[in-house]
């Protein structure tokens, strides 16, 4: 019942936030639709119509919309977005989560506590210049700000990363954009998760104390504690390619292990009276003091709650109540925190843990070997193919690549991962006492160092790695469908499984093709933005022309396009210009300024800060719309905006409004 309950209330949270629905509305439908219920569930008999199931699903959908709708401040009159964003205000926040920084700027998920004598809620990112004097905040920091909340951009090319709808899915919906001495910041009241966060730095600090390397350093704390801010890019990059990139976020992973070695470590208590449930209690407990050591971050806190239910099905001894302990454990996170459902951590740890409850099992069945060493690989290999099965579409979908590999690194680096988390809580154990031997130190350093080496090798087997795979949402739905109907037939082969399963593999296929057949009948030319550049897109089918002014600045903007629309062919040219666009004309002014001779082109393309008298090239040639690029300054973008603006001339800026394409 618990996993049908928590497919109704995903539903209901997806829908309240597509929809955004007012929370008011799903209220009142629960508060019609329980008492029903209960009187239903009371005389209903069993044969007619389910009344009292519908009444049940339509209850619970709602409670999803409900919960949803109050976790990002709908129809709530002290939501900080009922108020007047533009007129001027004294900002009061919270620090509630410290980002990890940037070239430019450190971030922070910040709590609205007030808008100037009035109490407020919701939830802004504050983004904060780099100040090399100014000290960094910290969670539990409350600040004072006068600038204003702005919202937050939306993609300015095509396929980019969309950090505009991946904060709305934490419910962030606008921005402060500020430096340190427009802020008045003091001590906040201490709450526990500010109190873990500095128990964390503690720990932290203490640790760079020893001797350590720094790739080493970072890797532990990422490994034990979930901070991966100091992780230098070329390793996390290995461990991502090498299909060990879980190991870098303490997750399902790390929690199930340590959940494991306390079971093994604590079994000696079931002989008391009472003894279980001594135990569970000892193991819950320990299971979130590890949470409050580890920061208690959201991704711990949601992996140590499921964990903690996983427990409780341990303490019950009844396996087939794994999937509704699971699915119970889903249903309380989401409860609390609906957002989650959106996060790609929540959505890869569910998927591993459910294929490893389902699949794992199977696998066993299939084969199990009489030696014991090929047995415990064979156990490894398992739960690292079922876990992988579990988060295969979601991994695709999310990063378009696969690390065919990932079976390598994993069987060399899980079987030892319980020891050397074991380890690691020794050592900061005896590091924060100041009883940390030298020898344990180094000893530990050239584990994690091993361990960096061996995914490093795994990581340089670039035939093994399979990238830039188009793989849409579509996909990633049917895909499931198959690995599913899949797991069904291998476990009972029957006619129903086989047809749904080969059923799947043709609307996939058919899906693919039908992709494929769009891209070859698109043609396209769009104008990108870019920082210090011009790029043109144009595209012919499954084939791309870069036309650009520097072909070493392009950044993703490519990378992004090329698996997004399935494109197999780049080519890169120089930029000229003239241009013809079917029946219109482009005409481009770089820094050379070199005036074109055509009268009434349909479009003008400024780039590079031309230094021309905009005015008169209007009055010159009378162009019927001009573009602005990231490759001009934003000063005289803003000269240029002014100019068109008095001649009323439409004009675009990819900097605000973002790449602009062209119509045939």
């Amino acid at each position: 019942m618990s996993i049908k309950l928590t497919i109704w209330l995903m539903m209901g949270i997806v829908i309240g936030f597509h929809f955004e629905i007012a929370p008011l509305l799903p209220l009142t439908i629960m508060l019609v639709f329980l008492p029903v219920a209960y009187l239903l569930g009371k005389r209903q008999q069993r044969e007619g119509f389910p009344f009292f199931e519908v009444l049940i699903v339509l209850t619970t959908i709602s409670l999803g919309i409900l919960v949803v709708g109050l976790s990002l401040g709908r129809g709530m009159s002290s939501h900080y977005s009922t108020k007047n964003l533009e007129a001027q205000g004294i900002w009061r926040l919270k620090v509630e989560e410290v980002l990890k920084p940037n070239d430019f700027s450190q971030s922070y998920i910040t709590r609205v506590v007030a808008v100037g004598d009035t109490r407020a809620s919701g939830k802004l990112l504050l983004n904060l210049t780099l100040d090399s004097v100014a000290k960094p905040l910290k969670v539990d920091d409350e600040l004072l700000s006068l600038t204003n909340p702005e919202a937050i951009r939306p993609p300015l090319n095509p396929h980019q990363f969309d950090y505009q709808d991946y904060l709305q899915k934490q419910g962030i919906q606008h921005q402060i954009r500020t430096n340190h001495r427009s802020i008045i910041v003091k001590q906040g009241s201490k709450t526990l998760f500010g109190m873990a966060s500095n128990f964390r730095e503690h720990i932290i600090l203490k640790l760079k104390q020893k001797n350590f390397g720094d790739e080493e350093l970072g890797v532990i704390q990422a490994l034990i504690l979930g901070k991966r801010d100091d992780i230098s890019e070329g390793t996390y990059n290995n461990y991502k390619n090498a299909g060990a990139v879980h190991i870098l976020a303490v997750s399902g992973l790390h929690v199930g292990i340590i959940l494991f070695l306390l079971e093994f470590l604590l079994s000696p208590l079931e002989r008391l009276p009472k003894g279980k449930t001594i135990k569970l209690i000892f193991v819950v407990l320990l299971l979130w003091s590890y949470a409050f050591v580890a920061g208690l971050s959201p991704s711990i806190v949601r992996a140590v709650t499921m964990f903690s239910f996983v427990a409780y099905s341990l303490y019950l001894n009844r396996p087939t109540n794994s999937f509704n302990i699971i699915a119970l454990s889903m249903l309380f996170i989401l409860l609390v925190k609906p957002l989650f459902l959106f996060q790609v951590g929540f959505q890869m740890s569910y998927a591993a843990v459910f294929a490893i409850v389902w699949v794992y099992p199977q696998l066993q069945k299939f084969w199990f070997p009489d030696n014991i060493v090929v047995r415990k690989a064979w156990q490894l290999l398992s739960v690292s193919v079922a876990a992988q099965l579990g988060v295969l579409p979601i991994s695709l979908f999310y990063f378009h690549q696969f690390p065919a590999l990932f079976f390598v690194s994993n069987l060399i680096v899980l079987p030892f991962l319980g020891l050397i988390l074991g380890f690691g809580i020794l050592v900061i154990a005896l590091a924060m006492t100041d009883f940390l031997p030298k020898f344990l130190a180094e000893g530990f350093n050239w584990v994690i160092h091993l361990m960096n080496s061996i995914v490093g090798w795994v990581a340089r087997q670039e035939g093994f790695i399979i990238r830039n795979i188009p793989f849409d949402s579509v996909q990633m739905i049917v895909g499931y469908a198959v690995i599913i109907a899949l797991v069904v037939f291998l476990s009972r082969p029957r006619w129903k499984s086989a047809l749904f399963f080969f059923g799947g593999l043709i609307i996939f296929q058919s899906w693919t093709i039908w992709n494929q057949v769009q891209v070859y009948q698109t043609e396209t030319i769009i104008l990108a933005h870019k920082t210090r550049n011009t790029i043109v897109l144009h595209q012919l089918g499954s084939s791309v022309t870069i036309i650009t002014s520097d072909a070493s600045n392009i950044g993703n903007i490519v990378n992004d396009y090329e698996v997004a629309e399935r494109i197999k062919n780049l080519d890169t040219i120089q930029l000229k210009n003239s241009y013809e666009l079917d029946d219109k004309r482009l005409i481009v002014v770089d820094s050379s300024a070199i005036i074109p001779l055509q009268k009434n082109p349909d479009y003008l393309l400024l780039t590079q800060s031309t230094k021309i008298n905009l005015e008169r090239l209007i009055d010159s040639i009378g162009p019927k719309k001009i573009f602005a690029d990231g490759s001009s300054y934003p000063s005289v973008i803003s000269k240029w905006k002014t100019t068109c603006m008095e001649k009323e001339i439409p004009f675009h800026y990819t900097g605000e409004k973002g790449c602009y394409v062209f119509k045939f």
